[in-house]
């Protein structure tokens, strides 16, 4: 079976390794090719550009060789997808290749999109991108007082990282002496802080205790840079003097060129995790329309359910086991305490008081990602 991944992400990485392992027999004999198209030959830690953005890593930590967290046998180009000829089983690259598939994987990702919004990219500092990270740390530091937003646009990756950026930069401040400087005010689309409702309900007498302001129903218009106004789609205006943005995201545009799915959402099965309509055409991660959240844990445990029924197809022609909808999410609640929510389909997240003892497994995750990414974890 020809096994073709295309996006070289937490779970394109994931999945590889793990089919790596079950197929090592198959690989060997020739019965089995795993094959990967990347658009780079760096694998960055994405999570990590949160604490690029307030000085707490540096560009370097969040970059490994992409080869180098591959298991032998699967073989890597860096040569980006352009063109899913699904009915003939191929895709083409950049480069010009075809290749050719049995099973097709796809796993691009996804990108923040404030272009969607006037203004939102001229005016507001985000931290998606290493160029935008650093840049947010640059505007932080010169920052003296005064109002900052942070603006929540959805969907976008990471469900948790409104929260955690607003906790990391109330103790940002607090730390530079700037506390009773800086005053915090956090919008949100829907009728309370968070899209999961215990996750809301958690983290709002937290910003209650620390002081932090919010406004709900405040779906992001335009942004007046001029005056440093933020407008809402139901009439609301905030002055700010800082703004921090949570860009609604998009699917990468090669799948909304190829019109593989609206926004770059690909239509997908949220049990077997295959694309609607094609058997032998599975998604992953942040490449799904799957109303889940859109993050690492998500992508990996979606390539542990993947790589468990690819393989199980090539050994006895059939998937045993369906995806359960499983996520885990850190939740940084400032510079030195975390928690975290646990979920999945059936069962919604609690979250439990913050911890010293959390936020330091959470660092330590930090360092032990690149073994998740070799599916060691």
């Amino acid at each position: 079976m020809k096994i073709l991944i295309v996006g070289g992400g937490m779970g394109g990485t994931i999945l590889a390794n793990n089919l790596a392992r079950r197929l090592n027999g198959e690989l060997k004999s020739g019965g089995a090719r795993i094959t990967m198209l990347s658009a780079s030959d760096k694998h960055m830690y994405q999570p990590g550009l949160l604490y690029l953005a307030v000085g707490r890593m540096t560009p370097d930590e969040l970059y490994r060789d992409q080869a180098g967290l591959l298991e032998p046998g699967i073989e890597f180009h860096v040569d980006p997808a352009e063109e899913f000829q699904l009915d003939h089983n191929r895709v083409k690259t950049k480069s010009g290749k075809l290749y050719d598939y049995d099973t097709l994987v796809i796993a691009t990702g996804s990108r923040m999109y404030p272009e969607g919004i006037p203004g939102l990219a001229e005016h507001a500092e985000t931290f998606y991108t290493e160029a935008s990270a650093l840049k947010m740390f640059k505007r932080l530091q010169e920052f003296q007082g005064g109002r900052v937003v942070i603006a929540v646009g959805v969907p976008h990756k990471c469900p948790m990282a409104p929260l955690e950026i607003t906790f990391m930069l109330h103790d940002y401040f607090k730390d530079r002496g700037l506390g009773d400087k800086v005053q915090l005010h956090y919008t949100y689309p829907i009728n309370r802080i968070h899209s999961l409702e215990n996750v809301a309900k958690w983290a709002a007498p937290e910003f209650d205790r620390l002081g932090i302001a919010y406004e709900t129903f405040f779906n992001i218009k335009e942004v007046d840079g001029k005056n440093q106004i933020l407008r809402s789609e139901e009439g609301a205006e905030i002055k700010y003097d800082l703004l921090i943005a949570i860009p609604a995201h998009k699917g990468m545009e090669v799948i909304e060129k190829n019109g593989l799915g609206q926004n770059g959402w690909i239509p997908t099965d949220r049990q077997k995790l295959n694309m609607e309509g094609r058997k032998n055409v599975f998604v992953l991660g942040d490449t799904t329309n799957i109303p889940i959240s859109k993050a690492g844990s998500t992508a990996h445990f979606e390539a542990d359910t993947l790589g468990e029924n690819i393989a199980a197809m090539v050994k006895m022609g059939t998937p045993v086991r369906d995806y359960d909808g499983k996520v885990f999410c850190f939740i940084e609640a400032g510079k030195d305490r975390a928690t975290y929510a646990m979920f999945n389909y059936q069962n919604p997240p609690d979250p439990k008081a913050p911890t010293k003892a959390v936020h330091w497994f959470k660092m330590a995750y930090n360092k032990l990602y690149w073994v998740s990414a070799r599916g060691l974890l």
